[in-house]
């Protein structure tokens, strides 16, 4: 049985960019695993606090980080996967090998691996999940696999792809949700019930509550240090922390007010974690219609921000400035945040030169914690420049989705796009909601795909440069990893450069 095919108006890749918040459907208790006599109490369990609860569980169809975040890696796996130095290596693939052109990557898959329905993992099913995401999913990351022109199963453990170019993305893309392995004959029902081939599968969704993950005994890797983990999803900061306090759950998975860290940082019953993520905070803006449309203006809005008072303003300083639409974790990062510097009596020559009649901007930011706390600086740091703002708060994800990212109906917006190396889907595409047109842009990111691992990076940093020259958004910072969790707690990642929340190397001491 094939993916479920939904034909999308507009694209909605953005949504699967996002850090925080997704809907919430109900309050239907869902079990999904009929068979489950709940988890052994050999290893414990783990309670994981977050704010991002899926709308639904299948991200072949439904965007969002929120989906990804829970089963990537822990129920279904790839044939690579991420390192936490970012590096790819070996997943449900032992080993690859790639044809001297580039072209065809030959992967030798594990022996012995079974689908959580007791179906056998093999090359075929290796085929249809790749097949499927260039043929059934609906979702514009998708895209990614169009490079694609065959795929053959050579043997049960033996997958050959050929691209129709040289690629230096692909592989890495493999990584991400649309490199998941699924089973043809467990797809029926994505959206409630994933199958796959992972430490982990589905025992329990509370929807508005909670998602609760069990061990999977037939899996065929280590054991998992946790046998059942949930997690467990707050509507606001507060009370997320307010849980944590109160041993409701063991982590908090993502911090959303960083000015809270101070009651658990420097108490031995509490570890903090601080690493970087690939979350760029952008303040977007329409490129196409409206004053920001106008180069003058955008240069203007850039120079009239001091991103270093912003930071602390409004994230407590935690995080790191970039400059460009690269975060320090990319090899092509480097840092231009000297490109535009703060200078208010420049942003006030260009209003001159632009025209500017004091009109205010629409500053469209979605109900997020980080985008509501830093509209309000990139508001009044502006209005002190002279620029005029109106500030609205959108609901996240309808209302956002549809003003901003599918009509462009805005001039600013701020959003955190975490989705991995993603400065080629955020403005490399006319029709995405940045609304960036450049053919030099778009020529440099292809040009760097197709060349040697030294001249990506050259060709990488070029583009980088280049869409700050043309001040196509405001690269505010880049947001980090915050998490507290018990001082027992091993293994938790320094840094969130995947889209998993990885759950294979967490314990307990």
């Amino acid at each position: 049985m094939n993916l479920r095919r939904r034909k999308a108006a507009a694209l909605l890749a953005t949504a699967g960019m996002l850090t925080v918040s997704a809907c919430s459907a109900g309050s239907t208790d869902q079990d999904e695993n009929d068979g489950g006599d709940g988890a052994s109490a050999a290893s414990g369990d783990l309670s994981i606090g977050l704010v991002a609860e899926p709308a639904n569980l299948d991200f072949t169809t439904t965007d969002g980080a929120a989906i990804p975040q829970v089963l990537l890696y822990n129920v279904y796996e790839n044939l690579v996967q991420l390192d936490q130095e970012g590096t790819v290596v070996p997943g449900l693939a032992e080993s690859w090998e790639t044809s001297e052109d580039g072209t065809v990557y030959t992967f030798e898959l594990r022996d012995g691996v079974t689908f959580s329905n007791g179906e056998e993992f093999s090359a075929e099913d290796a085929k249809f999940s790749i097949e499927a995401v260039q043929n059934d999913w609906s979702v514009s990351l998708a895209a990614a696999m169009d490079i694609v022109e065959s795929v053959e199963a050579v043997s049960p453990t033996e997958l050959a792809v050929t691209l129709k170019r040289p690629s230096n993305d692909w592989l890495y893309r493999m990584t991400t949700r649309i490199g998941a392995m699924f089973d043809e004959k467990g797809v029926a029902n994505l959206g409630t019930k994933p199958i796959g081939t992972g430490p982990y599968t589905l025992r329990k969704w509370n929807r508005g509550d909670s998602i609760v993950l069990e061990r999977n005994d037939d899996y065929w890797g280590d054991a998992p240090g946790f046998s059942e983990v949930e997690f467990k999803y707050f509507a606001d900061p507060t009370a997320l922390n307010n849980a944590f306090l109160t041993d409701t759950i063991d982590v908090i998975g993502t911090v959303q007010t960083p000015e809270s860290l101070g009651q658990f940082e420097g108490n031995d019953d509490y570890q903090v974690i601080e690493g970087t993520t690939n979350g760029e905070v952008l303040l977007s803006m329409n490129n196409e219609s409206g004053p920001l449309s106008e180069q003058p203006m955008r240069e203007a809005v850039r120079y009239a921000l001091d991103n270093e008072a912003l930071l602390e303003t409004c994230w407590a300083g935690r995080g790191e400035l970039i400059g460009s639409m690269v975060p320090p974790t990319d090899p092509w990062y480097e840092d231009l945040t000297d490109m535009f510097p703060y200078d208010v009596e420049q942003a006030e020559s260009l209003l001159d030169e632009a025209g500017y009649d004091g009109k205010p901007l629409r500053l469209r930011v979605p109900s997020l914690p980080y985008a509501v706390a830093c509209g309000q600086v990139v508001k009044s740091q502006l209005e002190q420049a002279g620029i005029e703002v109106d500030l609205d708060q959108l609901e996240f994800p309808a209302a956002w989705l549809q003003t901003v990212f599918t009509d462009a109906d805005y001039d600013m917006s701020i959003i955190s796009h975490v989705e991995p190396r993603d400065m080629g889907a955020v403005f490399g595409d006319p029709s995405y909601y940045t609304r960036y047109d450049n053919a030099e842009f778009r020529d440099l990111l292809e040009e760097a795909d197709q060349a040697s691992p030294e001249e990506q990076v050259t060709l990488m940093q070029d583009a980088a440069e280049l869409l700050s020259q043309d001040a196509a958004g405001e690269f505010l910072f880049v947001l980090p990893n915050l998490m507290v969790a018990g001082a027992d707690i091993t293994g938790l990642p320094e840094n969130a450069i995947s889209e998993s929340f990885d759950l294979t190397s967490l314990g307990r001491e």
